[in-house]
């Protein structure tokens, strides 16, 4: 009986989250294919493309599942709008963070829109394949995919015969990584995702642009940078780059040169891993990092060393004041690794990477209705867990 009675509470949320969306999908028929897919992609069928979920759903063809991602009208910037508002209801939090990051889709042909040989870390090489990039959100009550953009190199905005067979609007022209990055947080912001800090990979933190986007917005960052990044030690003084360029070049160090000079460091656990604890040393050194050509900006650069028989080192730079704690950047800093986890449980539990599309906007479909079933799945998942918590403790009470 209390199994039947959570299943139905179960579905009674499913229900309500999938309304959420009525105006989206606004008529029936679009909106009743729109909750099997969503629904279909939290199942357990093995694969999730739309022969699949049409089997699951009770279809006799995968015409419908078909037309929901290539011709039915709908939004996906819509829907992924109403997604950020269920996460700013359900995991919102004053101290939030926000990851940036990418993950590649292998892919045979070479007709999807985006594809091409590039690096993808997927498969730790150079691969056939798109690239997306994406903004996950972070709090304490959990981690998710709240954002998306497709990755097309200049190879692709540049071959009007591609774009016209895949369908690429006339409007999206050549992007970086980091310009997708600057794009969804400012996006975010405006819609009110509550977000003190950004956190990412070495891709947006060696982006100046990025880093000063987000200072601008009024936020925090710790962003990795690469080892040879180059910054002043703050007690040299401010100078304005352009106009001592000769006595800069003397002072200018990089970050792996300031972390060799480092002696005081923090033993620290700021994250749990499948194995229990993860320890690494951390330091803090105030530096100058440079803004522009003409200018620099007070920083903290943060060093994350192994505790290994051979340590490596990882670099970052963070904005925050001058009396933040080692331990707030450091916790920071590792959160960036829930966004990893966020494509291993897309991936393995709702198909995000189990599409057969090859249109720009089929992709955008897809690739939200994806990240839809991923929210609601680790929202429940939190309250289930918040609900053990609280029998385990009432239990240890008595």
């Amino acid at each position: 009986m209390c199994g039947e009675m959570r299943t139905i509470r179960l579905l009674d949320e499913l229900n309500r989250y999938q309304a959420r969306y009525g105006k989206v999908f606004r008529r029936d028929d679009v909106r009743i294919k729109a909750a099997k897919y969503v629904r279909g992609l939290m199942g357990g069928t093995e694969r999730k493309n739309g022969w699949h979920l049409a089997e699951q759903a009770g279809d006799e063809r995968p015409d419908g599942m078909q037309r929901l991602l290539y011709r039915d009208a709908w939004d996906a910037d819509e829907a992924r709008d109403e997604l950020q508002h269920f996460v700013i209801e359900e995991m919102g939090s004053a101290d939030g963070i926000g990851i940036l990051d990418e993950t590649g889709f292998i892919k045979k042909g070479e007709y999807s829109a985006g594809v091409a040989r590039q690096y993808t870390g997927t498969a730790g090489k150079i691969e056939n394949c798109q690239i997306g990039t994406f903004l996950a959100y972070a709090s304490a009550d959990g981690s998710t995919l709240i954002d998306r953009r497709l990755y097309l190199p200049e190879a692709w905005t540049s071959d009007e015969a591609r774009r016209e067979r895949a369908q690429i609007p006339d409007e999206v022209v050549f992007q970086t990584k980091p310009e997708h990055g600057r794009e969804m947080l400012s996006e975010a912001w405006e819609r009110g995702v509550p977000m003190r800090w950004v956190t990412g990979d070495e891709v947006y933190g060696n982006a100046p642009e990025l880093r000063n986007a987000i200072d601008t917005a009024g936020k925090e960052y710790v962003l990795a940078v690469a080892s040879n990044t180059r910054i002043r030690l703050v007690d040299e003084g401010p100078k304005k780059l352009a106009n001592t360029a000769k006595t800069e070049s003397h002072a200018i160090k990089t970050v792996a040169d300031v972390a060799q000079t480092v002696n005081k460091w923090e033993r620290l656990c700021v994250t749990v891993g499948e194995k229990g604890p993860i320890i690494y040393d951390w330091a803090m050194v105030r530096v100058w990092e440079q803004v522009d050509k003409a200018t620099e900006r007070e920083a903290w650069l943060l060093i994350r060393r192994s505790v290994s028989d051979e340590p490596k080192l990882a670099y970052y730079l963070s904005n925050a004041a001058r009396q933040e704690k080692c331990s707030t950047l450091a916790k920071v800093a590792s959160t960036r690794f829930n966004i990893e986890l966020c494509f291993e449980h897309a991936k393995g539990e709702v198909g995000l990477d189990q599409y057969e599309v090859r249109r720009y906007q089929s992709w955008y479909r897809h690739i939200t209705l994806s990240m839809m079933a991923l929210a609601f799945l680790v929202v429940v998942c939190g309250r289930a867990t918040q609900v053990e918590i609280a029998i385990q403790q009432e239990q240890k009470k008595r």
